[in-house]
């Protein structure tokens, strides 16, 4: 039992001491790379004090209200976060920062041949505003953040007017923008970029679609303004039936109307004046002159057909009287 209990042991010594070789060289690689970054930071300060005053136009650097600077020392990102604005000490030769600019920029993305879903080709070309959020990810994550993005809007502008018909890609472009600006800024999240704004700035259409569109939009117009005539016409038409109406009910609203119009006439100082006439009045002399016109007409009709008669009557006859010259007398 003695022995049983004693194996354990043996075998358990020797991964601790194992445990213990790997701590220890590891943290031998730690003190080493610590006591590299504080030589270089000592002969830095040393170098610095040495050059002085020339160093001090090295070693401070000035950032604007606008700027944030990421400063790396060794390679390592400096805690702290990013400096800015104002004024910040860097050491010669071991310390290197990157400026970034936190206002909006904007940039045009080139145009894109798309085919919609309705497999139409349009040429859109689209304006992108963004600006950085987080200067430490825009440096830190992403190798070229402004590169970086204009790629990414090109491709999210080519896969998003792919899924829409050429009739929504004219009349829904707020909703398209706001489609590619949710989907731009979820993807450059990550790198510290904010997408605030995209707007489709322009769609070019074939020649051929431009004429046959411009065509059926005439066609349409033509349409339109048809049956708008046709209702005006309608309306017209009624107001005068219900002006008659009432002018009908008071012959006195003719008459009232008509010293109006005449109102109205020499109002313009025109030189000729129109005088109606009441049909009443008229339509007996027009009666009589209708039928003075009717007798004339028949009595120029028998003055023609009379001597045709008589011809007719010489010539039928002379056959007759012919006939009588050649028959013999009777006893």
């Amino acid at each position: 039992m003695i022995g049983t209990a004693m194996e354990p042991r043996r075998s358990t010594l020797p991964q601790a001491v194992i445990i213990d070789d790997s701590s220890r060289s590891t943290g031998a690689e730690a003190d080493s790379i610590g006591c590299v970054e504080v030589l270089a930071t000592v002969c830095s300060i040393v170098l610095m004090v040495v050059t002085l005053p020339i160093s001090l136009f090295l070693c401070f650097k000035v950032v604007q209200e606008y700027e944030r600077a990421v400063i790396f020392r060794l390679g390592r990102l400096r805690s702290g976060g990013a400096r800015g604005p104002g004024v910040f000490f860097v050491l010669p030769c071991i310390d290197n920062y990157c400026k970034v600019d936190l206002r909006t920029v904007s940039f045009d993305v080139p145009p894109q041949e798309v085919l919609t879903r309705d497999s139409v080709t349009v040429s859109v070309d689209a304006v992108v505003y963004y600006r950085i959020r987080d200067p430490l990810n825009a440096v830190v994550q992403v190798a070229n953040y402004s590169h970086s993005t204009r790629l990414l809007a090109a491709t999210t502008l080519r896969n998003v007017l792919g899924t829409r018909n050429l009739s929504e890609l004219l009349t829904e472009r707020e909703a398209i923008s706001h489609s590619m600006q949710v989907t731009l800024d979820e993807a450059t999240d990550p790198w510290g970029v904010q997408v605030e704004r995209v707007e489709i700035k322009d769609v070019s259409l074939p020649d051929s679609l431009q004429r046959s569109m411009a065509a059926e939009a005439e066609a349409a117009r033509e349409a339109r303004a048809k049956v708008i005539a046709a209702e005006g016409e309608m309306k017209s038409s009624r107001a005068l039936k219900e002006a008659s109406d009432i002018m009908c009910e008071s012959p006195a609203a003719l008459q009232l109307r008509y010293l109006q119009t005449l109102s109205s006439i020499a109002g313009e100082k025109n030189s000729t004046i129109v005088f109606p006439l009441p049909i009443e009045l008229i339509g007996p002399l027009m009666n009589f002159t209708s039928s003075l016109g009717v007798q004339r007409t028949t009595a120029q009709l028998g003055r023609v057909a009379r001597p045709q008669g008589t011809s007719t009557t010489t010539s039928s006859s002379s056959p007759q009287a012919d006939q009588q010259e050649h028959q013999p007398p009777l006893d």
